[in-house]
Formats: structure tokens, C-alpha cells, sequence
């Protein structure tokens, strides 16, 4: 029967890091569309002229590029390649509005989003060890209690550093009974599931 808690407490946990994992990434989506919307707004409003057609065009030909890259190495169905794919149908758009000025920045951020995605996943790739699985976008956790930090998922792993409780890090993977963080400074380790929860 122990052996089934332990199981059910598992579940539990990854439920709740992915439910603060898809919390997270709607917030920064939402941010990421709000400040959009403002800066299309104010270009719009700026006068086009045939220099601004020609940087439009080559923006969204480079963002397009961007998103076949990040479509290889991430799978059509990540967060960040549809996100990141709605922004160069938007640029298009605008272009086809003859918004110059509105499908150029529209474009240049769906190359940034794209570059910071790359990042990303290369930064999770290189760390990444069998068995764990990567989260879509980093997350924050507070620390609930004080404990260790280890080099790898397990007591067997040296400590990396210690953490005291009321501490945050941000969780890039998790095994069953780990998570891979780094905190404030850049240190990285693994912390046993039970230390760390919603902030």
C-alpha cells in the first residue's frame, strides 16, 4: 500500500508542475500579445514608403526560415512554434494590408521568440538525461522546506548546494521523484519533489 501513495503522490506532483507549467506559459503568452498589440498600434500609425516594404518583406522571409528551424527541432505541435508561427501569419497579414511598418515588427518578433526558443531547447538537450522529461517553459517553484540540491536525481548524487525554505528556482525537467533547477545565481542541480511547490 505504501508503494501506491507513493505512486498517487508522484501523479500528484507532476499534475501540479504542469498545471503551474501551462499557468506560466499563458501569462508570458499573454504578455507577449498585449505589448504586440501596442506596438502594432503605434506603427501603424507610422507613414510606409518603399524602403519599408523591402525590410518588411525580408523580415518575414528570415522569420519564416526562423520557424522551419525551430519547427525541426521542437515538432510542429510545441508552444513556442505555433506561437511563433501566429506571429508570421500576422506579419503576413499586415503585409498584404500594405502595413509595412506593422508586418516588419511582427516578424522581428517572431524571429526573437524563435532565437529565444533555440536557446532554450538547446540549453534542456544538453542537460537532458534518460528518463527525464523537459518542460514546455521554465517554471518558478518556492522552496517549502530546507534540503539539498544534488548534481543528479538521486540521494547517490553529490550535493550541489543547499536552499532554504521561502527560496525560489526554476524548474526546467522532472524525473518521478525530481526536478532540474537552477537558482537566482545559476547554480544547477536536481531537488526531491517534496521540497519545492507553487509559489
Amino acid at each position: 500500500m505504501t508503494v501506491r501513495d507513493a505512486d498517487a503522490d508522484r501523479r500528484a506532483f507532476r499534475a501540479e508542475l504542469r498545471a503551474i507549467e501551462k499557468e506560466t506559459q499563458v501569462a508570458e503568452l499573454q504578455t507577449r500579445l498585449d505589448d504586440t498589440r501596442d506596438e502594432v498600434v503605434k506603427t501603424m500609425s507610422k507613414v510606409t514608403s518603399a524602403a519599408s516594404r523591402a525590410e518588411a518583406a525580408s523580415g518575414i522571409a528570415e522569420a519564416e526560415v526562423a520557424l522551419q528551424t525551430l519547427r525541426g527541432r521542437a515538432g510542429a505541435q510545441h508552444p513556442d512554434v505555433i506561437e511563433v508561427g501566429k506571429l508570421v501569419q500576422r506579419a503576413s497579414a499586415e503585409f498584404s494590408k500594405n502595413n509595412f511598418g506593422g508586418a516588419f515588427y511582427l516578424a522581428t518578433e517572431a524571429k526573437s521568440e524563435a532565437a529565444t526558443a533555440r536557446t532554450r531547447l538547446g540549453d534542456a538537450r544538453a542537460t537532458a538525461r534518460n528518463g527525464e522529461t523537459a518542460l514546455a517553459v521554465p517554471v518558478r517553484l518556492k522552496v517549502l522546506s530546507r534540503g539539498n540540491v544534488r548534481e543528479g536525481p538521486g540521494t547517490s548524487f553529490g550535493v550541489a548546494f543547499s536552499v532554504e525554505s521561502g527560496g525560489m528556482l526554476t524548474a526546467y525537467a522532472h524525473t518521478d521523484d525530481w526536478v532540474r533547477v537552477t537558482d537566482d545565481g545559476g547554480r544547477a542541480g536536481w531537488i526531491f519533489r517534496t521540497l519545492v511547490g507553487r509559489p
